[in-house]
């Protein structure tokens, strides 16, 4: 079997191509968790906190001569800094994508579970009891 025939077998086996269509709407999943979190979410708590850009904190851990102020510019000054207000973001933007997850997973195994389990069919009856009933029958008669 040629490499190529070996490839087109794997290629649309149902395993790879429901991988493939997981990692496609994974990724577009991911976009949408990201704009609900930077355009919806983080807009609301820095209402709360005053504070609108979440990207921008940090604590400083050397010496700013300078005295700059934007993290970008002291991270090419090389100055050490805790840079702690992208995590804050990423960290809300996972904790949603895991809570929506666990809702999907919840919801699908809720769906599952109230569909009737088929009823398993009976064995066949082995042949030699079949005939040993058989036998048993004629004597009968």
């Amino acid at each position: 079997m040629g490499m190529l025939q070996e490839f087109r077998e794997f290629a649309v086996k149902g395993n790879a191509m429901d991988l493939a269509v997981g990692v496609i709407i994974g990724g577009a999943f991911g976009k949408i968790v990201e704009s609900v979190v930077g355009d919806l979410i983080m807009p609301l708590v820095s209402r709360v906190t005053g504070r609108l850009d979440f990207s921008n904190l940090y604590v400083l851990l050397g010496d700013n001569p300078k005295n700059l102020t934007a993290l970008a510019d002291i991270k090419a000054a090389g100055i050490p800094v805790f840079a702690y207000g992208n995590f804050l973001t990423i960290a809300v933007n996972f904790a949603i994508l895991a809570f929506v997850i666990f809702i999907m997973v919840k919801q699908i195994n809720r769906l599952r579970a109230s569909e009737p389990a088929p009823e398993p069919e009976a064995p066949a009856t082995p042949e030699d009891v079949l005939l040993l009933r058989e036998i048993r029958d004629s004597l009968k008669k």
